[in-house]
């Protein structure tokens, strides 16, 4: 069976690494579909979901805050600052950071601040769209 090698990598440890049949990224341009002996390419991912399909057919999700993507043919590197497993993701607490982002994009006094909450607020949005597709997938 043709498998790939996947590392999905936060600033604080390992998420996922281990061998997969596919791996679906969310990249820049939209999302990119990644089998075994996949062209060589590095690619910036925006926030969302990271679906490795395992060799026995079971799939694994991660949410990643945007990052890197490195492929070669054999191998799959994802770089995130903030990556968190599919079953390790709460809706609670993301819909209450999404509900504090809104709330400091209303009271936003510059530029500056006006972008650093519309940045959290896009990143809590595709957190929780991950968390139900996740959800649904179960």
């Amino acid at each position: 069976m043709n498998t790939i090698h996947v590392d999905v990598v936060s600033a604080e440890e390992s998420i996922f690494s281990g061998e997969a049949r596919f791996v679906a990224v969310p990249g820049e341009s939209g999302e990119l579909g990644i089998y075994p002996r996949h062209t060589p390419l590095i690619t910036r991912v925006k926030a969302g979901s990271v679906r490795i399909q395992k060799t026995d057919g079971s799939e694994e999700f991660v949410f990643v805050a945007g990052g890197i993507i490195e492929v070669q043919p054999n191998c799959v590197t994802v770089l995130s600052d903030t990556a968190i497993r599919g079953k390790d993701l709460d809706e609670e607490k993301a819909n209450e950071a999404r509900a504090l982002a809104q709330e400091a994009l209303k009271n936003a006094k510059s530029e500056i601040d006006m972008a650093i909450a519309q940045s959290e607020l896009s990143t809590l949005v595709a957190q929780i769209a991950a968390l139900r597709r996740f959800q649904n997938k179960r």
